[in-house]
């Protein structure tokens, strides 16, 4: 693989995702991408592997393409039509399948290079940002902020999780107070950490100005 095709795939994915705003959007792959590189770095993995299938992603996402999703169908044309050759895009196309977070049924990757996607994936989700994206994604969703009569659902499997709609606030423990604890590489887990203990002190602000008294 060359260097030409990781610029192709950045222009992929800039054009693919110019009108999503669910929180899935191209700065979103662009710093999984990021974040995937100096994963992969550190940990000597394939870096070019992480790089490409950090990049695709989302393209075949089930909550954005659930007609490709099973195939990797947008995936698989851009590796094909940048002639690939068939042994890496079954690798990556691998990569992808392993990556999402699907409750209880979510997967540990068989590949160091897919522990490395999946790592710079969960971590986009946690701290700051991660804050920021779940909110955009319940807006978008038509999801109230938090309700204190709804509760959290734990321990959802795959077919549960896909189709269940909760406040915003439960999705924090229903998923990403739990990603620290599910990261796979050293590189990962340290800056989990702290993006985890952002969170739990944004959530405590949160539901001390609840009622609208603070």
């Amino acid at each position: 693989m060359q260097k030409d095709i990781i610029n192709q795939a950045l222009e992929y994915v800039k054009k693919m995702f110019e009108n999503e705003y669910s929180g899935h959007d191209y700065f979103h792959t662009l710093r999984v991408f990021k974040m995937a590189t100096h994963i992969a770095e550190k940990e000597n993995a394939d870096v070019e592997i992480v790089q490409l299938a950090a990049l695709l992603h989302d393209v075949d996402d089930f909550k954005l393409s659930p007609e490709t999703y099973a195939q990797k169908t947008n995936a698989r044309s851009f590796l094909q039509v940048n002639q690939v050759d068939k042994e890496t895009i079954e690798k990556i196309c691998q990569i992808i399948g392993e990556i999402s977070f699907v409750g209880k049924d979510s997967v540990i990757p068989q590949t160091l290079e897919g522990k490395c996607a999946q790592d710079a994936d969960r971590l986009d989700a946690i701290g700051a940002i991660g804050i920021a994206r779940a909110f955009a994604y319940g807006g978008n969703h038509n999801r109230v902020m938090y309700d204190p009569d709804v509760k959290p659902h734990m321990n959802m499997g795959k077919e549960e999780y896909m189709n269940h709609k909760s406040t915003t606030i439960n999705h924090f423990y229903e998923k990403l107070f739990l990603l620290t604890e599910l990261m796979n590489t050293q590189t990962a887990k340290e800056i989990a950490g702290e993006r985890e203990r952002y969170m739990k002190a944004y959530i405590a602000e949160f539901m001390d100005e609840w009622d609208g008294v603070r």
